[in-house]
């Protein structure tokens, strides 16, 4: 496993919210901002730190209301703009003005709001498995086990309990794949079970007639058209279409390639063959171009 400092910033109402900070060897890289999906946190990018520090920095926050960042007092700030407004303050702390931001499913975006306010400090972008447009089998899912709670005795049970909801996902897995990410998604309580390892009132929004739409995302792909972009799409997602994952990379241009992940459902775990190939392609473009 990787070495990482943990460390530490404040949100704009108070929060004190942490992230892991994976030193790279080369300062005139830009660091890999990693923003993980809805109910993810920082050791989503364990694996991709894994192979990737030391060449590469690596900043992984971990969101508010996920694993070490504070909860917050007030649920509805668990939207997209209060995110961007988190991170935005964790760039002025670390002096960042360049940097590739690498965005799975919420994390993505977040990385489609910093294109349409910052575009300037994007170095590069992934977008992993996430568009403008999120398909409505995609939400209905996630509302059905988003805040749902979950406790389990045992790191097995709670694998098993992944492995039975996440079937179609991961079609390939076995249980060490499961336990792999039951160690990444929970954590142990102090009675001993193990539990996920975020607030559950962040389901709170997607409740709210309306919640999950936030803005019109379709005019920031203009943002990435001077950007090497990534956008990544699972073979089997119900969240991202082929249809819109074709219409980001017109919208977008040249600076935009598509890559698809066979047999993956929603989202890729950035450690699939396809998706490391992908992956290092755009980091290439990075490099050449920094």
């Amino acid at each position: 496993m990787s070495e990482y400092r943990d460390a530490y910033w404040w949100s704009n109402d108070g929060l004190r919210l942490h992230y892991r900070d994976y030193a790279g060897g080369d300062d005139r890289r830009p660091a890999l901002l990693c923003l993980p999906g809805l109910t993810r946190n920082a050791r989503d990018f364990a694996p991709l730190a894994d192979r990737m520090a030391g060449q590469w920095r690596l900043i992984c926050p971990d969101l508010r209301g996920r694993a070490e960042s504070a909860y917050a007092k007030d649920p509805m700030t668990y939207v997209p703009l209060t995110y961007l407004q988190d991170l935005e303050r964790l760039l002025a702390d670390l002096a960042l003005t360049r940097f590739v931001v690498v965005g799975t499913s919420l994390g993505g975006i977040i990385a489609m709001l910093m294109a349409a306010t910052r575009p300037d400090r994007l170095a590069g972008a992934v977008l992993n498995d996430v568009g403008p447009k999120i398909e409505e089998s995609g939400l209905a899912r996630i509302r059905g086990y988003v805040g749902t709670g979950s406790t389990h005795p045992t790191w097995v049970h709670a694998a098993r309990a992944l492995a039975q909801n996440n079937a179609d996902v991961y079609p390939d897995y076995h249980l060490d794949d499961w336990l792999a990410m039951a160690k990444r998604l929970y954590r142990l309580n102090s009675g001993g079970r193990v539990v996920l390892d975020y607030d559950m009132r962040i389901a709170e929004p997607l409740r709210v007639p309306g919640g999950e739409a936030g803005v019109d995302l379709w005019p920031s792909m203009a943002g990435f058209r001077s950007v090497p972009t990534l956008i990544l799409r699972g073979e089997r997602s119900d969240l991202l279409s082929a249809e819109t994952a074709a219409r980001m990379q017109h919208d977008i241009g040249a600076s935009a390639t598509l890559a698809t992940v066979p047999r993956v459902g929603h989202a890729p775990t950035l450690m699939e063959p396809a998706a490391i190939a992908a992956l290092d392609a755009l980091l290439d473009r990075v490099r050449i171009d920094a």
